[in-house]
């Protein structure tokens, strides 16, 4: 089990994920802001941070930023907002976030991040390379309420010249030109989720909703504003 660090001023929320946290045999510490945060983290040295960005001293970009840049990034940071963006949680994972929970945050969507989180290495920062590690979960593409839910970073490799990134885990191995315009960028990446999860689950749209988090008739939606071939993509079933 692990130590873990939930920095809110919510007291609510700090409250809530404690409990959770808790139940599940982590051992929880609590900061309400920026500086308690700093003291904790010297302090217990956890094995993974809860982060929120919206705080009333110093937001939890700036801090993610002032850790990355002190070399303090020696355990993964997950990032926590209500009013979550897809450049929010691009800007996060830039600085070295391991992943991104848009609240009200379901316990499964935390238990799930946590688990990933803590069994991956600890993050390196790419932006010295030139690159922003990006990499999608359910709910990428939705409407409001459902526009964000979680975006991993992954320690994948970095190919290429300086502006693109390898997303690993896509079928066959994707590189992205991440010197383009962010709608461009993102399109193209979803393109590629959703490609890789209707040929995985063998072109079954209920079986990738459920997968993606999406409702039927809004994924097909999506998919035609992307222009994925889902007749290509069930015959190229893993």
């Amino acid at each position: 089990m692990a130590t873990i660090l939930v920095v809110d001023d919510e007291l609510g929320i700090r409250g809530l994920l404690s409990e959770i946290l808790s139940d599940e045999g982590h051992t929880v510490d609590l900061a309400e802001n920026a500086a308690e945060a700093r003291a904790a983290r010297e302090r217990l040295k956890p094995d993974l941070v809860l982060l929120d960005i919206w705080m009333p001293d110093v937001d939890g970009i700036s801090l993610l930023k002032e850790w990355g840049a002190a070399g303090l990034l020696s355990m993964p940071v997950i990032m926590m907002s209500g009013h979550g963006t897809i450049d929010t949680a691009v800007e996060a994972t830039k600085y070295g976030a391991t992943a991104f929970l848009e609240k009200p945050i379901t316990l499964q969507k935390l238990l799930r991040a946590v688990e990933q989180a803590l069994a991956r290495p600890a993050p390196r920062l790419a932006q010295a390379q030139g690159v922003s590690p990006l990499s999608a979960s359910p709910g990428l593409g939705g409407g409001p309420g459902e526009h964000l839910g979680v975006l991993d970073a992954l320690p994948g490799s970095m190919a290429g010249a300086p502006g693109h990134a390898v997303l690993q885990g896509l079928q066959p191995e994707q590189s992205f030109d991440l010197d383009r315009p962010l709608r461009e960028a993102r399109d193209a990446f979803e393109k590629s989720y959703f490609e890789f999860h209707l040929a995985k689950e063998n072109g079954s749209m209920t079986r990738v909703a459920e997968k993606t988090g999406l409702e039927r008739t809004h994924l097909y939606r999506k998919l035609k504003q992307l222009g994925v071939d889902l007749a290509r993509s069930k015959r190229a079933g893993l």
